[in-house]
């Protein structure tokens, strides 16, 4: 079975949205925000953040998206649905029995096969994938991170807190190896330069 990184590294290779989920005044079950938000300041060159009332054009699915949903990820479903990405990729803490801090990768049907009700809050994001394959074309995820206290108006506990950071360079990565990242960045460097931006595909890394 492929790794955590080879099974991102493929999510990375189509049109991918990462979706941040969770309540940011319950202590770790502000995983998947404070990540999407690390993701949206540090790699904002590398991803793009999508706001809520704000649309998903199909053509710029290629640019790895990314949203900070919070507690109510379901206002997002639609259009993440009429956008037709290859993989939507959920960021959460979820309790699944391991360490705190420890990292777990599903799809749809291992989220709704290990766990009746996955997530740390009261949305089920095995509904939630469900609603987004149902075009047939988008394949959902969950990459979660197993909290170590929700307790309120507590921050990120120290394993968890290293996890982010692991995740956030990992993702980074994932994100600046995109191909239309690549070529973005590519062209950016070649415009600063006084150099054509139309560089063969050859020479993009």
């Amino acid at each position: 079975m492929p790794g955590l990184f080879e099974q991102l590294r493929r999510c990375f290779e189509g049109g991918v949205c990462l979706l941040g989920v969770g309540n940011p005044d319950c202590g770790d079950d502000a995983l998947g925000v404070r990540l999407a938000e690390a993701l949206t300041g540090a790699r904002s060159h590398m991803v793009a953040a999508v706001r809520e009332g704000e649309g998903v054009a199909a053509e710029d699915r290629r640019v790895p998206k990314l949203i900070v949903a919070g507690g109510t990820p379901e206002r997002f479903i639609g259009r993440l649905i009429d956008a037709g990405f290859d993989h939507v990729i959920f960021l959460d803490a979820v309790e699944f029995g391991g360490d705190p801090g420890a990292v777990v990768f599903l799809d749809s049907k291992q989220m709704a096969a290990r766990f009746p009700q996955i997530s740390t809050h009261k949305i089920s994001l095995g509904l939630l994938a469900r609603c987004l394959e149902a075009n047939g074309r988008t394949r959902a995820w969950l990459l979660g991170v197993q909290p170590g206290s929700l307790q309120p108006g507590a921050g990120l506990t120290p394993a968890v807190q290293n996890t982010l950071k692991i995740l956030t360079e990992l993702l980074g990565k994932m994100a600046a190896a995109n191909p239309a990242v690549a070529h973005s960045a590519l062209s950016e460097r070649r415009t600063l330069l006084g150099a054509p931006i139309d560089a063969p595909r050859s020479a993009i890394a």
